[in-house]
């Protein structure tokens, strides 16, 4: 891999919560002068086919999930996200767990679409569903409610105190993170943290926890992510140095629902090198 190739692993598309097909998302990145790119969807491999039957020339895709975490060593308990690349996706018991959260995230949807009802919110759940094709059902998806109803301008609006980030705030069934890295291993995949130190978005668990899931096969740290401040991701490299961790950089595109751009953020050729060669599940496509 050239030095001076650009690496994005970590996007969505609709197969979750972002706004582009896997298919348009690949060409996208093709478009945007990048090397290779990840699709990280949550909680799901739906994407994949679409992905590499679009993939245009010159670009490799790295198939991969965002798995939906939660540490439980505090309470109440925090969650936090896990980027897994190049897993095998038929593996039983990761496919089973995937469903699982799959289907708390969609019924987790459906309750707080009740408590907007409730409240006199005229959004449709029906709707809703139909907004995501498919994909995952999360938030985002609300929040496309709500911005159709008129009743907020944009996204970040929908996920503010008022709306998705508290008010109508419910927790989710997730996986818990060491079961996550283990099945994640299992499955011959490489297990990475996104955002670990984004405290914008939240409470952000403690350094010591970071070194027990190194202790037991998490791979890598996410350190340049829109969401950390210049501040926490010099706190993720040397955390990662410390750890023998590798470091990633990416977008965490999400097509309209972000305003951050593909290959906004970028990885390493030695921290892609590394995560390729600790895979065992299913290999990078490339297109000649």
């Amino acid at each position: 891999m050239s030095a001076s190739a650009r690496i994005d692993l970590h996007t969505h598309s609709t197969a979750s919560d972002g706004t582009l097909g896997p298919a348009d998302l690949v060409r996208a990145a093709g478009d945007a002068g990048l090397d290779v790119v990840a699709l990280t969807d949550h909680d799901t491999t739906a994407g994949w086919a679409d992905a590499v039957a679009a993939l245009p020339r010159g670009l490799t895709l790295i198939r991969g999930a965002e798995l939906s975490c939660r540490w439980f060593g505090v309470e109440p308990a925090i969650p936090l996200h896990l980027l897994a690349y190049l897993f095998d996706p038929d593996e039983p018991e990761l496919v089973a767990e995937l469903a699982r959260v799959r289907r708390a995230r969609e019924e987790r949807g459906e309750r707080i679409v009740r408590l907007l009802q409730a409240d006199g919110i005229r959004v449709s759940w029906s709707e809703i569903l139909a907004g995501a094709a498919g994909g995952t059902v999360g938030r985002p998806h609300i929040a496309q409610a709500l911005i159709r109803a008129g009743l907020v301008a944009t996204t970040t609006e929908a996920f503010g105190p008022d709306w998705l980030g508290e008010r109508y705030r419910l927790p989710k069934d997730d996986i818990d993170v060491f079961r996550a890295v283990a099945l994640v291993r299992a499955a011959g995949g490489v297990p990475v943290f996104a955002h670990p130190k984004a405290s914008r978005r939240g409470r952000i668990v403690p350094d010591d926890l970071i070194a027990q899931l190194a202790a037991v096969g998490l791979a890598g740290l996410e350190a340049d992510h829109e969401e950390h401040s210049p501040a926490e991701r010099e706190h993720v490299r040397r955390l990662a140095a410390e750890l023998g961790l590798l470091v990633t950089g990416s977008s965490d595109f999400h097509g309209t629902h972000k305003t951050v751009r593909l290959g906004a953020f970028t990885t390493g050729p030695e921290a892609y090198e590394r995560i390729v060669g600790l895979a065992r599940g299913v290999t990078p496509v490339a297109s000649g």
